[in-house]
């Protein structure tokens, strides 16, 4: 099995603005991911980060829509991964609009992954019930899917009631979706509702991240054996991405050839995407750290 990476556009760097999270460099990170072959771009979602997650190990986020449209302006056919999108952060009507406004205007490039989300303080900031965020994860998904029929839509949601709402312009395609969490509710709303499961490595974030550990490849092939049986026990016969972010495991410490071995045991465990995220003291740093990743286990 191949694995397909995406690269981070590292927006989180807001320490050095100019060199990360401008306009040029988003532009700069992401044509350069695609020369060197990577298969997407990806970046997250904070709209309102408390202030003691970003004390021990959270960062911050441009809105995910925005930058990944500042990335698609300056490529031709890289994809672009939101890594993940917290869909119950948005009336569910607005999160379809921005989901269905970047895959046509990137010509059907996104991949959009979601998930149900961790951060309490920041649901509380925005409004949300956290303890309902798997449903309202399920209930932006359930709007997703209609929206993207092109069909009028009627639907009687938690907070809002929709008749005969028509979205357009359609995507040529629905962009596929990915939904993460290490947690077991996670698992199953992928297998049964989606097209791949992103599994979040915890390694070093663990009181960051807040969420089940996977910290181990022994961890993730455990995830993914359960993935299997579950989908199996529901009748699922389609195949499921697993897009993992490699983190530690792929850290430049290591040898090529321990990352060589690395990358090749999480393809025989199943895994079909890699999350990469370079550093680097500026952007020319990190683009070249970049290129020489892509060179070594990519084009090579």
């Amino acid at each position: 099995m191949t694995i397909s990476f995406s690269l981070e556009l590292p927006t989180q760097r807001i320490e050095a603005v100019e060199e990360f999270v401008s306009a040029e460099a988003i532009a700069d990170i992401a044509r350069v991911a695609e020369e060197a072959g990577f298969a997407a771009v990806h970046v997250t979602d904070h709209p309102a980060p408390d202030a003691k997650w970003l004390d021990h190990g959270g960062h911050h986020a441009l809105d995910p829509f925005v930058a990944l449209a500042f990335a698609a302006a300056a490529t031709t056919d890289i994809r672009l991964l939101t890594n993940v999108y917290i869909a119950a952060y948005r009336n569910p009507f607005l999160g379809a609009k921005s989901v269905q406004s970047l895959a046509v205007l990137s010509n059907g490039r996104l991949i959009l992954g979601t998930a149900a989300g961790y951060l309490k303080p920041e649901f509380k900031a925005l409004g949300v019930d956290f303890d309902t965020r798997g449903a309202l994860l399920d209930e932006a998904l359930d709007v997703l899917d209609q929206v993207l029929t092109g069909a009028d839509i009627a639907y009687e949601g938690t907070s809002f009631a929709a008749r005969g709402v028509r979205l357009r312009p359609l995507p040529a395609s629905p962009p596929p979706v990915w939904v993460g969490g290490n947690s077991k509710p996670a698992v199953r709303r992928a297998v049964s509702r989606a097209q791949g499961w992103a599994p979040f490595n915890t390694f070093g974030y663990a009181t960051a991240s807040r969420t089940a550990e996977i910290s181990t490849i022994e961890d993730l092939e455990l995830g993914i054996d359960w993935a299997r049986r579950y989908a199996a026990e529901i009748g699922r016969t389609e195949p499921l991405d697993i897009c993992f972010s490699a983190g530690n495991l792929l850290d430049d410490s290591r040898s090529a050839d321990e990352r060589h071995e690395t990358i090749s045991r999480l393809a025989a465990a199943g895994v079909t995407w890699l999350t990469i995220a370079p550093t680097g003291a500026d952007r020319t740093e990190l683009i070249e750290r970049s290129r020489a990743f892509a060179k070594e286990f990519i084009t090579a």
